[in-house]
């Protein structure tokens, strides 16, 4: 008899968080099934009953992050407030996701940087294309807020495009530091997204 439908969603659940940890880990050319069924306490017959190879697997956890991104980000973007009010609380939301999804944020850094588009069938590097294409639209968001901003006068005229390239690119160069410390409570995270972003958005002018 096969799983229920939530069993086979948490199964899958824990093959993506594990693929993502080690993704981050070794990077997607060193990883193999073998190492994420490891993770999991599985075996590779049940990764492959999950994923068709392991890119399905890696454009997996490339679409879960974006998405987890996405839904944490996106109702900043719609609610009340200036544009630099609506601005800062996408951003604070946006460094909050990567620190505590850190492994799904690296993910889709390797994506952008081209490091997994090699020798790809055409149904993957399609699936490929409109990943990319969803983070492009995320961007987009970004640059509407700012440009709404600008409109209302609580930014500065700037170059919309140079400004949301140069915001999300310093948000997501965080990844390069950032480690979660044992004992590391939820507000002292909060307090720390909330610092990088004041400097990010407020600049050090005095």
């Amino acid at each position: 008899m096969s799983a229920s439908p939530e069993v086979q969603t948490e199964v899958r659940g824990r093959i993506l968080d594990a693929a993502a940890d080690a993704f981050m880990r070794t990077g997607y050319a060193a990883t193999t099934i073998d190492d994420i069924a490891r993770a999991v306490g599985a075996t590779k017959g049940l990764l492959y009953y999950h994923f068709r190879a392991k890119f399905d697997l890696f454009l997996a956890v490339y679409e879960e992050g974006m998405r987890r991104v996405r839904e944490r980000v996106e109702p900043h973007a719609h609610a009340g407030g200036t544009g630099r009010e609506r601005l800062v609380a996408m951003a604070i939301a946006h460094e909050l996701n990567l620190m505590e999804d850190l492994a799904y944020h690296h993910v889709v850094h390797q994506a952008v940087r081209g490091e997994v588009a090699g020798g790809l069938k055409v149904r993957q590097r399609d699936a490929l294309q409109t990943l990319n294409g969803l983070r492009h639209e995320y961007e987009r968001m970004f640059r509407r807020v700012l440009v709404d901003g600008i409109e209302d006068g609580s930014l500065r005229r700037v170059d919309p495009s140079l400004a949301t390239r140069t915001l999300l690119s310093n948000l997501n160069a965080v990844d390069v530091w950032y480690r979660r410390i044992d004992g590391q409570t939820s507000a002292e995270v909060d307090e720390l997204a909330r610092q990088i972003v004041d400097l990010l958005i407020g600049g050090l002018a005095a």
